[in-house]
Formats: C-alpha cells, structure tokens, sequence
C-alpha cells in the first residue's frame, strides 16, 4: 500500500480523536512519501493520550505541510529515498513504529541514513520555526529536593548547577522544607491554572498534592511495578531470551494489563505506563524514576511548574534480586542516592532550559533537611557563594 491509496477506512483501527484528524487531514497524507507519513502516522495514531503541548506542535506540522510550496520543498528529500518493496507490504498505517525500526535498518544497509537524517533535522527546524511560539503566563521554575535519608555527607554537592546560580551554604528550613516548596508550587498553580501545566513527581509516596497539580509517586506505581517486574524476570529467565520480542511485548502493553485501567486520567495512565516500559530502570530504581518521568514530562507536557523529590533508591544487585522487590524487603542506599540525585537535578535543569522561555526560567535544588541549597535565575548572581543565613521559603518566594 502507497499514501495516495489512504482512506478513511484506513484508520478506523485508530482512537476516536486520531481517526477524525487523520481523515480530515487525508487529502494531505496522501501527498506525503513513503518514507515519511508513517514517522507521521506514529504521532498521529497516539493523538487521544497526548499532552496539549504535543498536540499544538503536531497540528503546527499539518498546517505547515498544508502550504503547497513548502510541501513540494520539505518532502523532496524524503521523496527521492530508494525504499525496499517490502517495506510497502508493512501495516505502516497500523504499525506506523514497526514501520520505522525496518526503514531505518533499511536506510543503514543501503547507506541512506544520512540523507535521511538531514531531511529530517531540516524538516523539524523549518516546521517549530513556522508558527511564533505563544508567551508563556509566567517564567517556568524547576525545584528539585535531593538527599532525603542522609545524615552526614562529604561528597561536594551541585558542582554542575553552582557555576549557573548561587551556592547557598547557611539554608534555614525549620524541618518543613519540603511542604513549603510544595506550597509554592501550588500557589502558581492556583495563579496560572492550566491541565498539565504544575507537576510534582516523587520518589517515595510523597506529600498530599493540592488540585491543580499533576502527581506521579513511585510507591503509588508499586503494584504496577510488581507486575511489570514479574513478566520482565519470567522473559528473563525463559531457555530463549529474545531481546526483540521482549521490547515488542513491552512496546504493546496496555495501562490495563498493569492495573493502571480503572479510572482516573488515562492520558496519565498511559504517561505513568510509558515511563515504567520505556525508561531504563524506572521500574526499580526510584532515583531513576524520577530523573526519567522529569525528563519525560518536560520533553512531552513542557509544563510550566515541576516540583522533582529524589528519594533512597535500593542498592544495586543482581538483575534477579532487583525484579523481585515485592517479594523481598529492598535494603536502600541514601548516600548512593545523594550522588545519583545530585546529577538527577543537573539533568532536570538542563531538560527544562531546553524548553522555549530559557531565559527567564528558575531553578532552585535543596538539600532535604540540611543546609545547602542553588537557586538560579535571571535576577541572581552567577558562580556566587552566599554564607549568609537564608530561609528556604524566601529563597523559593524571590524566583517563584
């Protein structure tokens, strides 16, 4: 099957809100290559569970296309790739991701990579650059908690963020830091209320999240994890360990099989699902959770508010040993933790500086329960020490 030949029967396989765009937006489908409607069709077939961020930039690449001119220029390159007959036979409609793995193997066996590559850095540029992103309500802020369990330290914290902000070393919380961050957070959100725009995700149950705040907590994903856990260790151990088919398995699981089904939001179902299934020891390791679902939730809902509490993740040992949390008693690691943690909050950092709005953006990282904090923001000294006593609730009140 070629695009031209496209339906719209062709989608009734598809969620309700991605059949209707697909064929409204037909006409144009049927216009694009082989070589680039599927990568668009992947997008497209998961338009019910994305994040109003992901939809505004999809519908800024239709109306983009829409433009005779510029889809005559940005499809050429695509055009002229020389593609296998076989990959013509693929459900490419239904299994737009399948379709991808095999173009691009096909495009490294036949040393079309890099013009592929090419097309596809030019067409993602020219498509964001299209249409003028819309001011934000106000200046994104990242505040990351980090530490939480460990009494003595003699590792240097934030070496990566002090260079950017100012190292504070005399930070006074009166043992209830972490609430009034969460409060701060919840005061921007009452202000600027917007779906998916204030998140808080933490590594252990976490604190109680007023409305308006999107939350993710490692323990509550605890049964989820077991029985995801379960299925990993039993393909681990089978006679024939098939790493392909163990990420077509992961790949196609359903929030339901997890017990992520029964209400509530299924856009963050799925999300909380994506998370445990795609990141690499997000279903063991809390630090690592935390760092992925921060990475993941700026990179797909940009939002603009996140609160990110880093908690003792479980030593490191054997894969057999890690799978099987539910069933043994995980002895954890709070100085290991500080470490991972630590380089957690600069990767959060960088992930949110990424996002339009950079240069107004804030940052704040605080030691839980202890007396060393960064703030960074526009309006604070660069590379700067400050030894001079500091509430923690007026340091999150000067960027916030």
């Amino acid at each position: 099957m070629l695009p031209n030949q496209l339906t719209a029967d062709s989608f009734a396989g598809y969620p309700p809100e991605a059949k209707e765009l697909a064929t409204r937006q037909i006409a144009l489908l049927q216009r694009l290559p082989l070589a680039f409607v599927p990568l668009l069709l992947r997008e497209l077939i998961v338009y019910d569970w994305k994040f109003p961020a992901e939809r505004i930039d999809l519908d800024r690449q239709f109306t983009y296309l829409a433009q005779p001119a510029v889809l005559s220029a940005a499809m050429a390159p695509f055009a002229q790739l020389k593609l296998a007959r076989e990959l013509e036979q693929t459900d490419w409609v239904n299994a737009p991701a399948v379709f991808s793995e095999q173009l691009s193997a096909h495009l490294w066996a036949t040393h079309q990579i890099d013009t592929f590559r090419a097309a596809a850095v030019d067409y993602v540029q020219k498509a964001t650059a299209s249409a003028q992103e819309p001011p934000l309500p106000t200046h994104r802020l990242g505040i990351a908690v980090i530490g939480q369990g460990v009494a003595r330290n003699d590792y240097r914290l934030f070496r990566k963020l002090r260079p950017h902000g100012v190292y504070y070393t005399r930070v006074r919380h009166n043992g209830a830091g972490p609430q009034a961050l969460l409060d701060a957070v919840a005061a921007r959100a009452k202000t600027h209320p917007a779906p998916y725009a204030h998140w808080y995700i933490d590594g252990a149950a976490g604190l109680a999240a007023p409305e308006g705040l999107t939350r993710i907590s490692y323990a509550a994903l605890a049964q989820p994890r077991a029985t995801l856990q379960s299925r990993m260790q039993k393909t681990y151990e089978a006679s024939v360990f098939d790493p392909e088919a163990f990420r077509t398995m992961l790949a196609q699981m359903k929030p339901e099989e997890v017990g992520l089904g029964s209400g509530g939001d299924r856009l963050l179902n799925r999300f909380q699902l994506s998370l445990l299934t795609e990141g690499s020891g997000t279903q063991v390791f809390a630090t690592t959770f935390v760092q992925w679902a921060a990475r993941e939730a700026l990179r797909r809902a940009q939002p603009l508010t996140m609160l990110t509490r880093f908690t003792p993740r479980q030593r490191d040992r054997q894969m057999n040993e890690l799978l099987a949390e539910a069933q043994h008693k995980p002895e954890f690691d709070p100085p290991g933790s500080l470490i991972d943690s630590d380089m957690g909050a600069y990767y959060t950092w960088l992930n949110q500086q990424r996002l339009p709005g950079d240069d107004k953006a804030a940052f704040l990282v605080w030691f839980e329960d202890h007396d060393e904090a960064v703030a960074i923001a526009p309006s604070l000294e660069r590379g700067k020490r400050s030894d001079a006593p500091a509430e923690l609730a007026d340091l999150i009140a000067r960027i916030a």
